[in-house]
């Protein structure tokens, strides 16, 4: 008895394209599930993961002066020395902010007292016309709020005193690790590729490659805009004479880090100082300077600094700042734009360039005869993409 022929998907009435969906379906749900387990795994390690994040963000700052002291030091001296001197750096920046804020706490007490009032009346006058009982019960409303939910709040406070040590342990990992990132790198990333499949080598050659392209790119382009950011602040506080000026450009400076949204919410915090402090002309100045530093920094900064290493719409990253957010926190609106640029550079890479040959000969120092973009650069250059550390012969 002849065999009866299968069933094909069209026999069954289901259109190829269904077919295809339904396969593009499965994969995708299994993807999902995948990247729900990955990120819940880093979460229970929070702590690590953000470690080694500093630690490569410190290592793509600190690699140029210590690629220069390396030329008269042994390069892990020289990395030791290059992170403690930045240590020193923002500890002498810290002391200086708490000098100045200790210095000015008695002047800054009278202003800031004046200013309230100052405040008061302006919001009983046109067009607001709030009596000034009004403004009194708020006030009275307040305090009794606090005093209410006093034992509370001391609690609260205890509790995150605890974070201290989290925090301390945390920036101590990414000091320590940030300097071996920096002084062998390299040596470290080529015996990782050395774990992997022969065939598999050229494409995670080619991807890390640009992805440590991108990612310091991007982390020098913005500490870059944030630190003019901050000069800019800066010398117009203290050109309007507004209180605790040093205090609010390094705020300035901490929020550039978040695109799009960081800065205005640190001139807003400056805008209420001002408004306190000096009255509200000096406030309307600021909030005007929110404005104009927005489109320098949209116009002119982002365009001349990053564009050449981060191409993403500005859509695209307000997106991902807020599902980085959403996700996790501060930490997730610092992380999530340099992450998206860092996929979608590898992407481009491995699409643009097709798969290498698996035949290729791809030794751990040879070169893999698919060399990228980034790594034509670096070869250019003669310097590596990664961080670079002494090879077996120094």
């Amino acid at each position: 008895m002849p065999d009866r022929p299968v069933p094909t998907t069209a026999d069954r009435g289901v259109g190829g394209r269904l077919d295809r969906a339904s396969g593009y379906a499965w994969r995708l749900l299994v993807l999902g599930v995948a990247t729900y387990v990955v990120f819940r795994v880093l979460l229970r390690f929070e702590a690590v993961v953000v470690a080694v994040f500093m630690a490569l963000i410190v290592a793509s700052l600190l690699r140029p002066p210590v690629n220069l002291l390396s030329r008269f030091l042994p390069r892990r001296l020289a990395a030791t020395v290059t992170a403690f001197g930045v240590l020193g750096l923002i500890a002498l920046i810290v002391w200086q902010m708490t000098e100045s804020v200790t210095n000015e706490w008695s002047a800054l007490s009278a202003e800031f007292s004046g200013g309230i009032r100052h405040i008061e009346q302006w919001l009983e006058k046109r067009p607001f016309h709030i009596k000034p009982d009004t403004l009194t019960n708020l006030q009275g409303k307040a305090g009794s709020y606090i005093e209410a939910h006093r034992s509370a709040l001391v609690s609260q406070v205890l509790n995150n005193a605890g974070r201290v040590v989290d925090v301390v342990t945390v920036l101590a990992l990414a000091l320590f690790c940030s300097i071996f990132f920096t002084s062998s790198g390299e040596r470290m990333w080529l015996w990782f590729q050395d774990q992997l499949p022969a065939t598999a080598r050229p494409t995670w050659r080619r991807a890390g490659s640009v992805a440590w392209h991108t990612f310091a790119g991007y982390t020098r382009g913005i500490v870059l805009i944030a630190a003019v950011n901050a000069i800019m602040v800066g010398i117009a506080l203290e050109i309007l004479r507004v209180p605790l000026a040093l205090p609010l450009t390094l705020l300035e400076f901490t929020a550039s880090f978040i695109p799009l949204i960081g800065s205005p919410i640190a001139m807003a915090v400056a805008t209420v100082v001002a408004l306190a402090g000096r009255g509200v002309t000096t406030a309307a100045i600021v909030l005007v300077l929110i404005v104009v530093f927005g489109q320098i920094e949209g116009h002119v900064l982002q365009p001349f600094v990053m564009g050449w290493s981060v191409r993403l719409h500005p859509v695209v990253i307000a997106l991902s700042v807020i599902a980085g957010t959403i996700c996790a926190g501060l930490l997730g609106a610092v992380a999530a734009v340099p992450l998206v640029s860092i996929a979608w550079a590898v992407i481009k890479e491995l699409r643009g360039n097709g798969e290498p040959d698996p035949d290729e000969d791809d030794g751990a120092d040879a070169d893999d005869g698919h060399t990228s973009a980034v790594e034509a650069d670096s070869a250019a250059t003669g310097r590596s993409a990664l961080p670079v550390g002494p090879g077996p012969g120094e």
